[in-house]
């Protein structure tokens, strides 16, 4: 019984630790990633579908993303739907395809995105201690119904404030990586 909790928070916590590494795929760092696209939806025949599943999109240099479209008449789609997204640059279309040219950033823009890892970072440890707190609820049921001692419920909350410990310093590495990954210039 302790085992499936102890797993089940683990996973959970990977879980939470992977969603917070694609989170932060989503931010601009010094060179341009096409993951900054990954959010945004194209209306392909009525269904909303990512970007990359109705194109290519590569990354030409560290400031150049281009997208040529599989159906040329996606082109006003795809070109509408970034600007829609808001992610700080304007599409440069031709008849092939679309282009996005983005500027260096500046210092002030450099430490709000800085600011948003570590908000991204924290919701990450938010939902890590939300899963502690569950499966310490479980322990204490299992306690509470006489299904284990109170020696092995301390040992297993003992060992759920271990993961969580270890899950929290992964967040907090990450933003640091993050953080300073988005200052270099």
């Amino acid at each position: 019984m302790l085992n499936d909790i102890y797993n089940n928070a683990k996973s959970h916590m990977d879980k939470t630790i992977e969603s917070l590494r694609r989170d932060f795929g989503t931010l601009r760092s010094g060179k341009v990633s096409i993951s900054i696209l990954d959010n945004i939806r194209i209306d392909y025949y009525g269904t909303p579908t990512p970007l990359n599943q109705v194109g290519s999109v590569i990354a030409q240099d560290a400031t150049t993303i281009i997208i040529t479209p599989w159906e040329k008449p996606l082109l006003k789609d795809i070109e509408k739907a970034i600007q829609e997204a808001n992610i700080g640059v304007n599409p440069n279309s031709d008849s092939e395809c679309v282009k996005l040219f983005f500027p260096p950033m500046t210092q002030e823009q450099r430490k709000e995105i800085a600011k948003n890892a570590k908000s991204m970072g924290e919701k990450a440890k938010v939902a890590i201690r939300n899963i502690r707190q569950d499966s310490n609820n479980a322990i204490k049921k299992l306690e509470k119904d006489k299904n284990i001692t109170g020696d092995e419920g301390k040992k297993a909350l003992d060992e759920i404030q271990k993961y969580t410990d270890e899950f929290v310093k992964k967040c907090d590495d990450m933003v640091k990586h993050k953080e300073e990954e988005v200052m270099k210039v």
